[in-house]
């Protein structure tokens, strides 16, 4: 009788899914993830058999492979010894005494963790408004005489996003060095289009980002994605921010949430090298080229100062900068004094981000969140709002903005600094996602943010707490529940 219970087709499979659980469950604390992530993932390696494991496996650690953390390592250095050669010219010295007190220290914190120093003079320019974006990066691509560097999420065929495909092609035929890099999951459906093969017929040099396959998936996470949004003209002129190359006309029309609303900067002077330099170790991380050679190749050089503002690069991503970005964001929340005002498409904080903000609200700085109304993920539509309770119970101003997909990523603070690029407030962004941000100091650069901000305020209804806290108690019940997967998300 015990040898037959012993022997079981139902026994072996319990006892073989507690080791797993107990192997597992090993591997988790030693990894010493944050302790939400580690609790998340442990749930769902005791409650699903075998399945949670088999998840935790493909998506639960940040594996980014072998071969890529060595060419990280490698671009690392390469990064110092370029940031060398700024500082050699000038271009890091900064007159800290004209900015917000917390600036300068912002300043050492990017350095120690990401080795990015701030720039001096740089010039702006501001779009929100996405057929002016695209036309815009058109007629530069068209001016270009040397080279075209761009990196996107997303490529979508359709409208005006052709447009600037034509100009791209027009570039490369005569004679101008045109890089792309194109994240392979992000625009899936476009590498399956006829538009890589016009592009690379045309002799432009096309890559995806980060494949996805099977032998990936056992070296790497699949889920890790370059995120960025980079063009590089020349050498002479940047763009960046939250757009990705598509025309919201032509885009995800059949996902319920309105036209995708982004926005871009275009900037000129020294803060186009940190953007040209993080593109190109984008593209020598999958070609294998050396950087000096890229460099080269794209005819970068130190530019010289042009405009008012300082701003520093910090791109980040597995393996590249911890959680540097992170503590960038958290120093500037934690340096508002009297206006905070932050723009997100995904709202999915990790413990320190929630706090950070409720903190800056409690301390009595106006806080004001503009999300949208609609997001196009139905799992991270009712995890982001599981945390609406807490930011509303100390004073933040919640604004849901009916215009469309707020896509915009954005933080204002005192009219005096400010955080722009390509980065969500959520878990993804700051830990699995490849993202670049801007952090400027440089009050007008700060004006013009948020007066771009207050025009989705005005297109934006504002929560009210106790409509909110009247809602269903299943919402409430699906919220908290997804929330508790949230760090998975």
């Amino acid at each position: 009788m015990l040898k037959d219970f012993v022997f079981h087709p139902s026994t072996i499979t319990w006892i073989a899914h507690a080791i797993t659980v107990l192997l597992l469950s090993v591997r988790v604390i030693m990894k010493r993830p944050a302790t939400g992530v580690a609790l998340a993932w442990l749930l769902l390696i005791a409650a699903f058999p075998f399945g949670g494991a088999i998840i935790y496996l493909l998506i639960g650690e940040r594996r980014i492979g072998r071969s890529r953390t060595t060419g990280i390592e490698l671009l690392n250095n390469d990064y110092r010894k370029i940031a060398d050669a700024a500082i050699d010219e000038g271009l890091t010295r900064v007159d800290w005494s004209r900015h917000a007190p917390a600036a300068e220290g912002m300043d050492q914190l990017g350095l120690t963790m990401t080795g990015s120093h701030t720039v001096s003079g740089s010039s702006f320019e501001m779009f929100s408004d996405t057929p002016s974006i695209l036309r815009a990066i058109a007629r530069d691509v068209d001016s270009a005489e040397k080279s075209v560097l761009m990196e996107f999420y997303i490529w979508n065929e359709g409208g005006l996003a052709d447009e600037v495909m034509e100009s791209v092609i027009r570039a490369a035929q005569r004679g101008v060095h045109c890089c792309v890099l194109i994240d392979s999951l992000g625009a899936r459906p476009w590498w399956k289009s006829a538009q890589p093969k016009r592009l690379r017929e045309a002799g432009v040099e096309l890559k995806p980002a980060l494949p996805v396959g099977l032998f990936r998936t056992l070296v790497g996470r699949t889920d890790l994605r370059l995120h960025r949004k980079i063009v590089v003209i020349d050498g002479d002129v940047a763009w960046t921010g939250s757009m990705n190359l598509v025309d919201p006309a032509f885009f995800k029309q059949d996902s319920g949430v309105g036209q995708w609303v982004d926005a871009m900067v275009r900037l000129r002077g020294s803060v186009v090298v940190p953007l040209a330099v993080t593109m190109i170790g984008d593209w020598m991380l999958e070609s294998g080229e050396q950087l000096e050679k890229l460099i080269a190749r794209a005819d970068l050089r130190l530019v010289k100062p042009e405009g008012p503002a300082d701003i520093q690069v910090i791109p980040s991503g597995p393996g590249q900068s911890g959680d540097g970005l992170l503590q960038m964001i958290l120093s500037l929340i934690n340096a508002a004094k009297d206006e905070l005002v932050m723009t997100t498409p995904y709202l999915v904080p990790d413990e320190s981000l929630l706090r950070a903000i409720r903190g800056a609200a409690a301390r009595g700085v106006t806080v004001r969140l503009i999300v949208p109304e609609k997001v196009d993920s139905f799992l991270t539509r009712f995890a982001s709002r599981s945390y609406y309770d807490d930011l509303l119970n100390v004073g933040v101003e919640i604004y849901l903005f009916r215009g469309g997909l707020l896509h915009t990523k954005s933080i204002m603070v005192d009219g005096a600094m400010s955080m722009f690029g390509t980065v969500n407030l959520d878990m993804r962004s700051l830990w699995l996602n490849y993202e670049v941000a801007l952090f400027v100091y440089e009050p007008e650069f700060a004006k013009q943010l948020r007066s771009m901000q207050q025009t989705y305020i005005d297109d934006s209804d504002r929560l009210d707490t106790e409509t909110w806290r009247r809602r269903p108690f299943v919402h409430r019940l699906l919220e908290n529940s997804l929330r508790l997967v949230s760090p998975l998300l």
